[in-house]
């Protein structure tokens, strides 16, 4: 090993990953209320150990070079390890401390905390950070390795993963509550393409199920309307401009209060499972080891907290 790279300390690693993260000398400097020529500073330094430069401006915005890629990748696996530490320690002393950090794709954002909380009461000094991401973000975040644990409904086939379904995700037929089809006793999925059909952006994970899922059905909706969030889409469906294919996870609350209704249709809900996944061969923190191994003992437990999630029967029957 280079001789100079002993010579880095943690401090600059951490004004570096905030550099990184922020792609800004000044903001970074703000994360880590230092001024900016001290973050400039500690950035030179780093580079003299490096022995290349670790930034570059095209223009006026700030780039990584591929050397401060791979110190970004070292400087991840180094504070990980020392996150890992601090919690085999803290198991060491009888409580399980530290922080989970956790993506899930946007349709599991309504239950996750809920997971989470029922974990926390096992584990009250664990924290969570939490990030939501479509599922084009989360296979990309998953090749790299970004986070502890990821909860997403379709896994790549493609990758080298490890993973646990659940948690079923049911995707339903939802419409406002005044649509015609409403008063309709039964369904099918050809009854719905006369009217618009909400439908989320390129690289979702509730779009794709759906697409592939009417494809197979010889669904075919003749006007589509993309919507570049989840939350937005739901309430553009409450505004009575289309239907849409929904985790009824997502709506329950509108459910609930009469905006929304669930369509009887024959062929739905589509049934597809949450799973938690990380790469295979990744190490583990005792928190990500412990958070999945809740969700794999405590099935029971996460059904019944699913149910609040489901909408009361009349909900999901036409009037």
């Amino acid at each position: 090993m280079r001789k100079s790279l002993m010579r880095m300390t943690l401090r600059q690693l951490q004004v570096f990953r905030a550099v990184c993260e922020t792609l800004s000398y000044s903001r970074a400097a703000e994360e880590m209320a230092l001024t900016q020529p001290a973050v400039s500073l500690q950035i030179r330094q780093l580079e003299e150990l490096v022995g290349q430069p670790l930034f570059e401006y095209v223009g006026k915005k700030l780039y990584l070079t591929d050397a401060a890629e791979a110190l970004q990748r070292a400087s991840t696996d180094i504070f990980g390890r020392l996150d890992s530490l601090d919690m085999q320690l803290s198991d060491l002393q009888g409580s399980l401390q530290g922080q989970l950090n956790l993506a899930v794709e946007s349709s599991a954002k309504y239950v996750t905390p809920h997971l989470f909380a029922a974990f926390k009461r096992l584990h009250p000094e664990v924290s969570l950070q939490l990030v939501v991401v479509n599922h084009a973000q989360a296979v990309k975040r998953l090749s790299v390795s970004r986070d502890d644990l990821l909860i997403m409904s379709q896994v790549p086939t493609d990758m080298d993963l490890e993973f646990m379904p659940f948690l079923n995700n049911p995707i339903i037929a939802v419409a406002p509550a005044e649509h015609p089809l409403c008063h309709a006793a039964t369904l099918s999925l050809q009854d719905l393409t006369s009217y618009p059909l909400l439908v989320r952006e390129p690289g979702s994970g509730t779009r794709k199920a759906a697409e592939d899922y009417l494809r197979q059905k010889r669904a075919h909706f003749t006007q589509t309307i993309q919507v570049a969030s989840l939350d937005a889409l739901r309430e553009c469906v409450v505004a009575g401009l289309g239907l849409a294919l929904l985790p009824r996870h997502a709506v329950h609350l509108e459910l609930a209060a009469g905006l929304l209704r669930e369509l009887p249709v024959a062929e739905l809900p589509l049934y597809r499972s949450w799973c938690v996944v990380h790469p295979r061969g990744k190490r583990l923190s005792p928190v990500a080891q412990a958070f999945f191994a809740f969700l794999r003992e405590e099935r029971a437990q996460i059904s019944a907290l699913a149910e609040r999630f489901a909408g009361p029967p009349t909900t999901r029957s036409a009037s």
